[in-house]
């Protein structure tokens, strides 16, 4: 049976250096499992792969979609499932790598069955987010549904929203979602997670946003101003430039905040995978 090798850990550990030397090694290509990285118009923000690497090994899902587009894990899961029945036609041994907890666990066991959305519930809670704030839909999720407030990335609030109304919406636990049984894949699959001790990972995000700045973060930034509600958009290292230019505070908060908007969401990655007993943990 084929082998899908899964790099992943938390932002910055050096999930990119690892997977092109592994996939050099397997003769693969690399194939991205990043929310982000999918998206053409976001590259230094979303730390894509470098000229070097992208020219080592061939890569899949880099800036392959726009984000004007609804793309969602779903769609992950049905494009990646597409093009590994093709590439594992000449490769016993496939290479992925990615920090999106959602959309490996779709490729790996396949999305539980979610209810549909329920517009009016959703105007309502995006209703309450203007008037109220992210942190009363956050606390009334906590109260709800402790498990998805300690897993659900509660920085985005469209997140926070989708699990109130599901929750809302069916009377269960958006959590309670996650338990269906797994799809079985027509390939082996082994994770192996990277982890770096925590003083040397949170070294390694300041670092790279000091980089992201030399490269030009402000100007990319700038030029997706205008497109600031799309929700792709609400990621970290873009959403505080963006409320820098609203002049809510000058450039040093907004590049400390990203900094340490990214250790946070470092720490929820590690949450989110903590769960999991099937990933090999490697400590660089």
């Amino acid at each position: 049976m084929p082998l899908l090798k899964i790099i992943l850990g938390p932002t910055a550990v050096g999930k990119s250096d690892y997977a092109v030397n592994l996939a050099r090694e397997y003769d693969s290509p690399v194939i991205s499992c990043d929310s982000r990285q999918i998206f053409k118009e976001m590259s230094i923000g979303t730390a894509k792969p470098s000229a070097e690497q992208l020219s080592a090994v061939r890569h899949y899902f880099i800036g392959t979609h726009s984000i004007h587009e609804n793309y969602t894990a779903g769609l992950y899961e049905l494009e990646a499932l597409q093009l590994l029945e093709e590439l594992f036609k000449s490769h016993e041994v496939l290479v992925m790598a990615g920090g999106s907890g959602l959309y490996i666990d779709a490729l790996c066991n396949g999305l539980d069955d979610f209810p549909p959305a329920d517009q009016e519930l959703r105007d309502s809670l995006n209703d309450r987010l203007r008037t109220e704030g992210i942190e009363s839909l956050r606390q009334e999720l906590k109260i709800l549904d402790p498990a998805s407030y300690e897993t659900v990335d509660i920085a985005n609030a469209q997140r926070v929203i989708r699990a109130l109304e599901v929750t809302l919406s069916t009377g269960r636990k958006f959590s309670s979602f996650k338990t269906n049984p797994r799809k079985k894949r027509f390939f082996e699959i082994e994770k192996t997670g990277l982890i770096r001790p925590r003083e040397e990972l949170y070294e390694r995000i300041d670092r790279r946003v000091d980089e992201m700045m030399r490269q030009g973060l402000e100007n990319e930034a700038r030029g997706l101003f205008e497109l600031r509600r799309l929700p792709a958009l609400n990621t970290v290292g873009y959403k505080e430039l963006f409320d820098y230019f609203e002049g809510k505070y000058d450039i040093d908060e907004a590049v400390r905040l990203i900094k340490r908007n990214s250790r946070h969401y470092a720490k929820k990655q590690m949450t989110w995978w903590r769960r999991d007993r099937d990933i090999n943990w490697i400590e660089l």
